[in-house]
């Protein structure tokens, strides 16, 4: 049987390396992006073009209303996105985000009769996100394993974060070898309307520090 998958894909720099990287595997790939009330749609363009890029088998993107709860700089107009480091879990995080995005595509795992699911969480060079952590995965592993009927009928989940342990400039070096194009990637968290980083974001400085690391020209279109 052939392997399939489900990749989340934001558009970003780590989730076109883990779809790269889910392709090398073997594995047809089914891509899941979100519309969560983010500030700007750039990155889902760009999750779009990759997905159909990578020759996706299926690629859905689903509006989800974070908005309207609040409580963070990506989803709420009255929040600024912060261009200074922060202590602590910064305002740029978004309540359950990882949980929910996981949760949708756990559903979609059990329609599509796949075990696999990949995300491209990292512990190394993150912003504080207590759901970006392995003791996160795991729990939600084990979760996905006792509330479904495909768990409970045998059909074990898997929760794969290849990038879990790499720097940002391993995982780029990783992604170059693999033949990604990161010029397509949006990072940034106020990206304009053409897709241009703001180049002072969390994301931004992560993202550029990783080029630096990974001795790569960064390609990143900047405003």
């Amino acid at each position: 049987m052939p392997k399939k998958a489900i990749v989340l894909l934001s558009g970003g720099l780590d989730s076109i390396t883990v779809l790269a990287l889910a392709k090398q595997q073997g594995f047809t790939c089914y891509a899941l992006s979100f519309d969560y009330g983010q500030k700007h749609n750039a990155e889902l363009i760009a999750a779009a073009q990759i997905a159909a890029d990578y020759q996706v088998t299926e690629h859905k993107i689903i509006k989800l209303g974070f908005g309207s709860i609040s409580g963070s700089a990506l989803t709420d107009a009255d929040i600024a996105v912060p261009n200074t480091l922060q202590q602590g879990i910064p305002v740029t995080y978004v309540p359950a985000r990882n949980t929910i995005f996981l949760s949708f595509a756990l559903g979609w795992a059990e329609v599509l009769n796949l075990q696999d699911i990949f995300i491209g969480v990292n512990a190394v060079d993150y912003s504080g996100y207590p759901d970006c952590r392995p003791e996160f995965i795991n729990a939600f592993q084990n979760m996905a394993n006792l509330a479904t009927k495909a768990g409970v009928e045998g059909q074990r989940f898997s929760i794969h974060t290849p990038l879990m342990k790499l720097s940002k400039g391993q995982i780029i070096q990783q992604g170059v070898a693999l033949g990604v194009d990161y010029q397509r990637t949006v990072s940034c968290y106020s990206a304009d309307e053409q897709g241009r980083a703001c180049g002072v974001c969390d994301a931004c400085r992560l993202r550029k520090t990783g080029f630096i690391e990974a001795d790569i020209a960064d390609p990143t279109r900047y405003q």
